[in-house]
């Protein structure tokens, strides 16, 4: 008799993510483990907005988080930037916006445990920067004293195959 034990995908491990971000291309900060979950910092560029800090926190047992500082804490009318996250809530499925504890936006995308690998890491990073790309004007006020987008050069971004790796599935955000 064979035993019978759970059935399913092999759990993700610390070491699969490690590997799918060298696959992508990626350098992470050291991996911090504590309390059963294991973060990585990056920084990633998006194709306009460059050194987007992003956090990608790992619970094997539900799901492997795609964590963006969005923006630093809110100093504003906080009602106007609340309706403002929410609206872009609406406009972008598969990827949220909240407000931190210390009050700083931040945009998530959370793969299930059960279908998180290589490609939906790398769709899911490919997916917050273009919308961090898309809302770069309108969250500029945020994001610089000034209120203004720093001129870029010729600066070109560190996640270009990213981009080109999945532009097909997310043509909507990734149109030039």
């Amino acid at each position: 008799m064979s035993p019978v034990g759970p059935v399913g995908p092999p759990p993700v491990t610390p070491l699969d993510v490690e590997g799918w971000l060298a696959e992508l291309a990626i350098v992470p900060e050291p991996r911090i483990e504590r309390e059963g979950l294991t973060s990585w910092d990056l920084e990633l560029d998006g194709r306009r907005r460059f050194g987007v800090k992003v956090t990608l926190i790992l619970d094997p047992t539900l799901a492997l988080i795609v964590w963006v500082h969005f923006a630093p804490p809110i100093g504003d009318s906080f009602r106007k930037s609340y309706r403002r996250l929410l609206r872009w809530n609406d406009e972008f499925p598969f990827a949220k916006f909240a407000v931190a504890e210390d009050e700083r936006p931040i945009l998530t995308a959370e793969l299930p445990i059960e279908r998180a690998d290589r490609d939906e890491l790398g769709v899911a990073l490919a997916r917050v920067l273009a919308i961090c790309d898309q809302l770069l004007e309108e969250s500029a006020r945020w994001l610089w004293y000034d209120g203004r987008v720093p001129a870029t050069g010729d600066r070109v971004s560190r996640q270009a195959a990213l981009f080109e790796r999945y532009a097909d599935r997310l043509p909507e955000l990734l149109r030039s």
